[in-house]
């Protein structure tokens, strides 16, 4: 069996490349602004289908998003059959079909990529897809559809739908009807599997408080409506920011990304929120997650992904040690370097703690090495996976009390609760409500598990940002030659100080991240690094940090 070429030729015709642009598959798959990418769409759907038939018919995700980017831009990302991030090489393979300049040129990149892969276009080919509430959604999934249409693949739209949905559509297609069966493949079995695990996880608890819900004025509105369907007799979600036909409304002054860069209350919830009451934000396609309260004097406290670590991490080293099962379940936490010194030395009192370089795909591998891996970014992308020996072994432990046979169907819960595919705003937000009920905490106890180091991230502008290296997980520069110890010379005048620079994986900047025991020299340290950087590698002027002009 061959490549259906005038197929392709004729709908590539219909979808050509922008001659001045490059396109980067990275960590968010392709993303830029949406108005731009007509020709990386068709291309994808048919490099879904290759992915497709090169893993025997199994099917491949497909999410048209850019999550918490401004409205005007879109993205895609393509979703192998665990729900996982696609296989790395493919990335690269991606990039190159993406920049080929004609459909001439895409279709014999097309042959000599099917030959050197060696994919095997007799397999079927089956793709389920889905899109955010951005504006350029429809006109991008319908050139996606060309693609997938030109190579023949079977496809499902799976619709305006959050990621982690998407993301579990995957995994729950592919293991249907197989011991490993995630659940029902549809939205409907998403929403049902994960609320029963949350009713029975706070059977016979206090009331829970209502939780008011930032939801980016994206496509988390629904999920939490749905949701809300469900638990109501437990949990009341009250969701603001929900305004979903607004031009320009998306992530605008809202939502996870606002709350962790601006550290404040988004400017809507200010009528909203009491004193006391916790709040969260999603971001636009609901795969992060911030709390956040207020104190007794009003002051806003972010809960951000390193609290929601150290709140879920601590509970499940609990229950393992309830349940008898301390000497066969082994609990890991993997971090970056962007998690606050404050959590990191909190966990590691507690657990094994690894860190890693910055991206989920990196965290994701490395939980996968514990029996039960909790990662969590600050930015509030996180989730806990289970291995197949830990599930094992939670289905044929014998309990020997009753105490142990309670704590052991917790953690089964806990499986069920937790979208274990990819970040999930929603899941996490009900595990966290989980935590809180068992805990008796409210957002002041949760805050007081450990206290965050001042910190402060600055972006410096360069000139070449491939200039500069890194290692150790990407907290020391190895190039430029010499920087890091004049780094290492500033950090050691400040008590707690820890600063790093890593290069921007889209444009040409670095970014600078210090701590310090005080905030104001958490911000001179970081704007003294900033400086360095700029002094040593020949910053753009215009562009040098506005604390050195």
């Amino acid at each position: 069996m061959s490549l259906p070429i005038q197929a392709i030729q004729a709908a590539g015709d219909r979808h050509p490349k922008p001659a001045h642009l490059r396109f980067q598959y990275g960590t968010a798959g392709f993303r830029t602004l949406g108005n731009t990418l007509d020709s990386v769409m068709f291309k994808v759907g048919i490099i879904a289908a290759l992915r497709s038939k090169k893993l025997d018919g199994k099917t491949i995700g497909v999410m048209v998003t850019a999550s918490h980017n401004p409205e005007p831009d879109n993205g895609v990302k393509l979703v192998d059959p665990r729900g996982e991030m696609l296989e790395a090489s493919w990335e690269g393979y991606a990039t190159t079909l993406a920049n080929t300049s004609t459909t001439e040129e895409f279709v014999e990149a097309l042959a000599e990529f099917v030959r050197s892969a060696k994919i095997d276009l007799s397999k079927p080919a089956r793709v389920v897809y889905g899109r955010d509430t951005r504006p350029s959604g429809p006109a991008l999934v319908a050139a996606l559809e060309d693609g997938l249409h030109a190579i023949g693949a079977e496809a499902r739209d799976a619709g305006v739908t959050t990621t982690p949905i998407l993301h579990y559509l995957v995994r729950a297609t592919n293991t249907k009807g197989t011991k490993d069966a995630y659940g029902e493949d549809t939205s409907e079995g998403y929403y049902d599997k994960i609320s029963a695990a949350f009713k029975k996880l706070v059977a016979g608890k206090a009331g829970i408080p209502p939780l008011v819900v930032d939801c980016a004025n994206g496509v988390g509105a629904y999920a939490v409506e749905e949701f809300s369907k469900l638990i109501s007799d437990k949990l009341q979600l009250v969701p603001v920011n929900a305004d979903l036909t607004t031009p320009g409304a998306l992530n605008n002054a809202c939502g996870a990304d606002f709350v962790k860069t601006m550290q404040r209350l988004p400017p809507s919830l200010s009528p909203v929120l009491k004193t006391g009451q916790r709040a969260c934000s999603l971001d636009g396609d609901a795969d992060r997650l911030m709390y956040y309260y207020l104190d007794d004097r009003d002051q806003f406290r972010m809960l951000d992904g390193d609290k929601i670590a150290a709140l879920v991490a601590a509970f499940i080293v609990e229950l393992v040690k309830n349940a008898g099962l301390e000497d066969e379940i082994s609990v890991g936490i993997v971090q970056t370097a962007y998690a606050n010194g404050g959590s990191t030395k909190y966990l590691s009192q507690r657990l094994p703690v690894k860190c890693v370089s910055t991206g989920v795909k990196h965290l994701h591998h490395a939980a996968e090495h514990y029996d039960v891996g909790v990662y969590f970014e600050a930015n509030g992308h996180g989730t806990v996976l289970f291995s197949a020996e830990t599930n094992k072994i939670l289905a044929e432990h014998q309990p020997s009390t009753p105490a142990q046979s309670t704590a052991l169907n917790h953690i089964v819960n806990l499986t069920q609760l937790i979208n274990q595919t990819v970040g999930d705003a929603l899941s996490d937000l009900l595990l966290v409500e989980v935590v809180l009920a068992h805990k008796s905490y409210s957002g002041v106890e949760w805050d007081s598990l450990y206290v965050d180091l001042p910190n402060r991230l600055v972006k410096v502008v360069v000139a070449d940002r491939h200039i500069f290296k890194t290692e150790d997980a990407e907290r020391r520069l190895v190039s430029p030659a010499g920087l890091q110890e004049k780094i290492n010379e500033l950090v050691r005048r400040y008590e707690a100080g820890r600063a790093f620079v890593r290069p921007s994986g889209t444009e040409d900047v670095v970014r600078v991240y210090a701590e310090a025991m005080v905030k104001s020299q958490a911000d001179e340290l970081a704007f003294r690094v900033a400086g360095l950087v700029y002094d040593e590698t020949g910053g753009d002027p215009a562009q040098r940090p506005a604390e050195f002009l």
